[in-house]
């Protein structure tokens, strides 16, 4: 399963995102669902949204695909903001979030389940001038505050006068993204309140850092890692978080050496939340369609949960997954 998700990540992401808008499976006019007496189920699920969640939704669909042979997927990314507009307007039966839900949204029918857990983390490039520096020390939060929402720093030796004085070049996200909306959480703030050059989803961020040695931005956990090797994908470095600000990542703030260790802290808390988050199913209203209320719960289940450790997520626990469940009841 690990090995078969990173193929996918290198087949969906390897071109800059270029495949995350065609859908999965084909766009075919949504069948009447329901159950039968053959497979069991028959009917057609339709999924927008977040990038971060994307790849564990096709998984998932695969896996139920397996046990429901009759039950077809259209499943594409396009940010947060897209699978709620999405799915609020009708146009899917479950939009991918990865970032807290608006009242505005909620006041518009918006039912929400968990489903899992990961983080958004800091970014640099792996060539650049203060990389031993950055990972040494870290940066505060007050720090990634100056450079992603005050916009008070320009050069890098703004943030610590050791570092070189090179131009800082900051990078954003331009589409509405759950990852933008939790790192501007981070500092008390929305997606808006960022500053900075506006890339385009994950893969375009990830590549724009990789290609520029002075850029520093942000991406979720899984865009950043290696899920065969499990460490930190090439030209790319996760910015360490000085969570006590005493200048230093001590040994208690050293966890981003390999994504088991990161999603290890993320699950016990020694990761600040945000940027760690809840990612989600959004329906409009509670949902009542057999294949998707049946497709939801086989998400909740511990067999489907059981994989994401292996996969950069952090699965529920019981009592998350309790929590969950009764809101299909």
């Amino acid at each position: 399963m690990k090995i078969r998700l990173a193929r996918r990540f290198n087949a969906l992401f390897g071109v800059a995102g270029i495949l995350l808008f065609l859908p999965f499976w084909s766009c075919a006019p949504k069948n009447s669902s329901g159950r039968d007496g053959k497979n069991g189920l028959r009917g057609t699920v339709s999924i927008s949204g977040a990038f971060a969640l994307y790849p564990l939704a096709v998984m998932w669909s695969e896996e139920f695909k397996a046990i429901y042979p009759d039950v077809r997927f259209n499943i594409s990314a396009g940010g947060a903001g897209k699978g709620i507009a999405d799915a609020l307007s009708g146009m899917v039966d479950i939009g991918l979030v990865s970032r807290d839900v608006h009242e505005q949204e909620f006041d518009r029918g918006a039912y929400v389940v968990h489903v899992a857990k990961d983080a958004v983390v800091g970014t640099v490039s792996a060539r650049n001038p203060n990389l031993d520096a950055i990972l040494a020390r870290g940066l505060t939060q007050e720090e990634l505050q100056k450079i992603f929402v005050t916009g008070t720093v320009s050069r890098w030796n703004e943030v610590d006068p050791s570092f070189t004085a090179h131009d800082l070049h900051v990078y954003v996200r331009s589409d509405a993204a759950g990852a933008a909306e939790t790192w501007a959480a981070f500092f008390g703030k929305s997606q808006e309140d960022l500053r900075g050059i506006g890339i385009f989803g994950d893969p375009g961020v990830v590549q724009a850092i990789q290609q520029n040695p002075l850029a520093i931005g942000f991406n979720n956990i899984n865009y950043v890692y290696d899920l065969k090797t499990r460490k930190q994908v090439a030209d790319i470095r996760v910015i360490p978080i000085d969570v006590d600000g005493d200048g230093t990542i001590g040994p208690d703030e050293a966890f981003y050496g390999s994504i088991d260790s990161l999603t290890d802290a993320v699950a016990r808390g020694a990761y600040p939340a945000p940027p760690a988050r809840n990612l989600s199913f959004l329906i409009k209203g509670k949902p009542e369609d057999v294949v998707v209320v049946e497709f939801i719960r086989f998400v909740l289940t511990k067999k489907s949960q059981s994989i994401l450790l292996e996969n950069g997520y952090i699965p529920l626990n019981d009592e998350q997954l309790e929590e969950e469940h009764a809101k299909l009841n």
